[in-house]
């Protein structure tokens, strides 16, 4: 790997990863063990989080397509050695999340993925990447499930600033799907009792005010590095949102930075 060229994304766009369909491996322990260490990783970059997810998947049986994605997210890690999560100095006390979701996208149980990102003023302070415990059978109970999740987070987080005497204002979510925003806000809908628990947790907060629920186009929508590989600018300016710079352009003394030493 110490000649291998880097990559600027850590997953090929549109690539799908199936447990079925490839060689094994000779050695799955060292499979294991080199996603194990992945996994230490998206605690400081939440951009790895999809894509060491998705790898996580086939620890039981490797095989060489599996092996073939981690050794391009070790690629990617290569080449962007300097980049690290980084706090500013917050410009606000809100608190807002963005949630996203992968409708039916793992291939072997058609579970969807639920993504979420919390920020704290312009701080992410909380974020997520995992398989929903059952199969939606639409969109909207997909993402509406992912909802659920985001919520419990958020006033968590929301109760943890109250005991450190820390005031905000009601936390904002933003998701996609114009769904989700409807049922928040009227949960009358004869379709939704398989998930009449997380669809009325969600609403109870709507209505007491804990939280606000809000539409945001997909184009905006930060979670979504979260939920599918994406390449390009787009996965630059992601990146950059989610807090993941280069420590090359962080200057600790407006004056330190370019200054040549004597």
């Amino acid at each position: 790997m110490d000649d291998s060229k880097p990559q600027p994304t850590p997953m090929t766009s549109g690539l799908k990863l199936t447990a079925n369909g490839s060689t094994s491996i000779p050695d799955p322990s060292f499979y294991r063990s080199i996603v194990g260490g992945l996994q230490y990783i998206t605690i400081t970059r939440p951009e790895l989080s999809f894509s060491i997810n998705k790898v996580c998947h086939f620890m039981h049986n490797p095989q060489e397509r599996h092996w073939k994605a981690v050794k391009r997210i070790l690629r990617y890690l290569q080449g962007t050695i300097t980049h690290g999560f980084h706090f500013r100095r917050p410009t606000n006390m809100a608190l807002m999340a963005f949630s996203d979701f992968d409708w039916g996208s793992d291939l072997d149980d058609r579970k969807s993925t639920t993504r979420y990102c919390v920020y704290f003023g312009n701080n992410l302070v909380s974020w997520s990447s995992r398989n929903q415990r059952v199969v939606s059978r639409s969109s909207t109970e997909a993402e509406y499930l992912g909802l659920a999740v985001v919520t419990t987070e958020i006033v968590w987080i929301k109760s943890l600033l109250s005991e450190l005497q820390v005031n905000t204002t009601a936390p904002t979510i933003y998701c996609d799907n114009l769904g989700d925003v409807m049922l928040a806000a009227n949960p009358i809908m004869h379709s939704t009792k398989h998930f009449e628990l997380d669809l009325y947790f969600v609403r109870d907060k709507v209505l007491t005010r804990d939280i606000q629920v809000f539409h945001l186009p997909s184009q905006f929508q930060v979670a979504d590095i979260l939920t599918k590989s994406i390449t390009g600018p787009p996965f630059e300016s992601f990146r950059r949102k989610l807090m993941v710079t280069s420590s090359c352009d962080i200057s600790l003394r407006g004056d330190v930075k370019g200054s040549k030493v004597s």
